[in-house]
């Protein structure tokens, strides 16, 4: 039977990937729909291509970009705004246009810290996806991006507080003491969702995104590790779920 249909949305290319591959494998492996939806970045540069590599591993289909310009990359979407710059409502709209043409059970982004990083467009990320389940489901609410749609639950992803401790020199970048990681309590954490059976599709798109990679950014790091040690770091998923009111039951869940 297949999992509950899942909409990923990100800030960057990579992050679908890093915070949720193997979930996202998992759920099309059972034969549910799956998309991505990238904030940053734009059409025809190479970190979109990279993308479109990545979600083809995944399962998740083509890149669904908004297009909007890295925080510290302003050459990442010529001529657009940077996604933090981007007026609130607009930036709502164009994802709730994407939650409504999807129309998924679950939507996953980032916690409220934007990830272990603290990176601003993991925030606003956060902040735009909060707002956008919200208001999809809504009549009155941008009648012109498609029928109402409210998803059953957002799901955040995260890293609790005692693996953030124990991994997170591994993840960070080199000399990022464990106490300035951003995470969540051990308590809030509501999904653990093993996804070692996914693992080389998680690590593939992963890796996928070689600009990164070589760059020594995180796929980099997690390029350099060992096999046991990738397990060890990736091998685990953890959320957050909040549940949206649309209906309970096994579509809130990421996992049978």
């Amino acid at each position: 039977m297949p999992l509950p249909s899942v909409l990923a949305v990100h800030a960057h290319p990579d992050d679908e990937a890093l915070f949720c591959g193997g979930v996202l494998a998992q759920h099309a492996a059972s034969g549910a729909r799956t998309a991505v939806v990238t904030a940053t970045w734009a059409k025809g540069t190479h970190r979109a291509a990279e993308l479109a590599r990545a979600l083809d591993v995944l399962g998740a289909g083509a890149p669904r970009l908004l297009g909007y310009a890295d925080a510290r990359v302003p050459e990442s979407a010529p001529g657009r705004a940077r996604f933090l710059d981007a007026p609130l409502d607009e930036a709502v709209a164009a994802l709730v246009g994407q939650i409504r043409d999807v129309r998924p059970e679950i939507v996953i982004t980032t916690d409220a810290y934007g990830g272990m990083t603290g990176h601003p467009d993991h925030v606003h990320a956060h902040r735009v996806t909060a707002l956008a389940v919200r208001s999809a489901g809504l009549p009155g609410f941008c009648p012109g991006a498609g029928s109402p749609w409210q998803p059953s639950a957002l799901h955040l992803a995260t890293h609790p507080r005692s693996v953030a401790v124990a991994l997170g020199e591994r993840l960070a970048r080199p000399g990022t003491p464990a106490e300035a990681l951003y995470c969540s309590e051990d308590a809030w954490i509501t999904t653990t969702v093993d996804v070692r059976p996914w693992l080389p599709q998680k690590l593939a798109a992963i890796l996928a995104h070689r600009s990164e990679v070589e760059r020594g950014a995180a796929p980099g790091r997690i390029a350099a590790l060992t096999p046991a040690v990738q397990r060890e770091v990736l091998g685990t998923e953890w959320y957050i779920r909040e549940d949206l009111g649309r209906r309970g039951g096994s579509a809130t869940e990421l996992s049978a």
